[in-house]
């Protein structure tokens, strides 16, 4: 007996699925919900006002003027003013600041005498993003303050706008973004955000789907006696419609929002079903390592959920350390990102990011031990757990 055909495992597969809340829920509504999600929430660009408190123990028109220098700063807002640092300390750490500055007692004077008075930041860097972008504010706030005032000491000896000029600031520095101009942290942040996410909801969904197909099909049914008819037209589902909202959020991106795309949106079409494929062919590998729903599901979210912090995007893979570097080559998500970012910004040849692909394909051999356990589980045709 040769047992239902693949059309007719693919179609009741597609019904016992859509069928599921939960698993619906994952392959239709949650990810368009999370992009949007995602996006609200990073799409301001850029951080503005960010507050930070200062302790001006000098109170001096020098002091006076950098504090009006870092409020200026569009990046800040010196929303508190302490008299004592261990108040001001007090509020950096319960957060209502994220930095202090400290301007130190003696400040005018010294600089009158030409010595260096120590000015003292202490920026809270357990937001990276944040504490990145206080530090440059910062810096930037005070260097043009310096500048200013070395311009108008030079003045004042030598009557010279541009030997003034020249003797404060011997040098500028320019700095020029080659991919993000306008140094917009949406795209940094939701770039990343989006894949690593889509990483977490495909492994889940084909989890689920094994699971729930193989608990609402009658019990000679799954796997049956086509085994892997039946495991391959149970993760179908899953991966095409997970791998079509992969495609609609490029679209969206590059497309609808206008961010770049410089190489070839047929390599990152392929990178996608690819990269959809071995996420999908990851979660098959967690069910059939527990043959369990919950389990799988708890297997998967520790595998997959810190995508993010393994994709080398908002930390750099150049310096994670050997463990770090290992794992992140187990997670399809950080291959997909490096042919996306090829794409997007540097229009990378077919060649240039083929190592990607080959890593990709590599996943698909984790179909080996679902593939060997259905067969098993056909022939003993055994009750499975759920």
């Amino acid at each position: 007996m040769s047992g239902p055909s693949f059309t007719a495992l693919l179609g009741r597969a597609w019904r016992l699925q859509l069928g599921d809340p939960w698993l619906r829920a994952l392959m239709l509504w949650l990810p368009p919900v999370l992009f949007l999600l995602l996006w609200a929430i990073m799409s301001a660009g850029q951080a503005r006002d960010l507050p930070i408190a200062v302790t001006d123990l000098d109170n001096s028109p020098l002091s006076r003027s950098l504090v009006r220098h870092y409020d200026s700063s569009p990046s800040l807002a010196v929303t508190a003013r302490f008299d004592d640092v261990a108040q001001a300390g007090a509020a950096l750490r319960a957060g209502t600041v994220y930095a202090l500055v400290i301007l130190p007692a003696g400040l005018e004077a010294d600089a009158r005498r030409g010595h260096l008075p120590q000015v003292t930041a202490q920026v809270n860097n357990q937001y990276l993003l944040v504490g990145r972008m206080i530090n440059s504010a910062l810096a930037q706030a005070h260097g043009d303050a310096v500048t200013r005032l070395k311009v108008r000491v030079g003045l004042a000896e030598s009557g010279v706008a541009t030997a003034a000029l020249a003797t404060a600031a011997p040098y500028a520095l320019r700095l020029v973004p080659l991919y993000n101009v306008n140094t917009d942290y949406s795209r940094f942040l939701v770039s990343a955000m989006l894949p690593a996410a889509w990483q977490i909801i495909t492994v889940a969904a084909a989890v689920l789907a094994l699971a729930t197909t193989r608990r609402l099909s009658r019990l000679q049914d799954w796997p049956g006696s086509r085994p892997l008819a039946a495991l391959f037209a149970a993760l179908l589902p899953p991966f095409t419609l997970l791998a079509v909202h992969g495609l609609l959020f490029n679209s969206a991106l590059h497309l609808g929002l206008g961010w770049p795309m410089r190489g070839s949106w047929g390599i990152l079409v392929a990178a996608q079903l690819l990269s959809c494929s071995a996420m999908v062919s990851a979660g098959a590998l967690c069910y059939f390592l527990t043959l369990d729903g919950a389990r799988g599901l708890s297997l998967a979210a520790a595998y997959s959920a810190p995508g993010l912090a393994f994709m080398g995007v908002t930390y750099p893979a150049a310096d994670m350390n050997h463990l770090a570097a290992l794992w992140r080559q187990f997670m399809p998500v950080s291959h997909y990102i490096e042919i996306h970012m090829a794409q997007a910004h540097h229009g990378a040849t077919p060649l240039a990011v083929l190592p990607q692909f080959a890593a990709l394909a590599l996943f698909l051999l984790l179909l080996l031990l679902p593939m060997a356990r259905a067969r098993s589980l056909a022939r003993s045709a055994g009750p499975l757990t759920t």
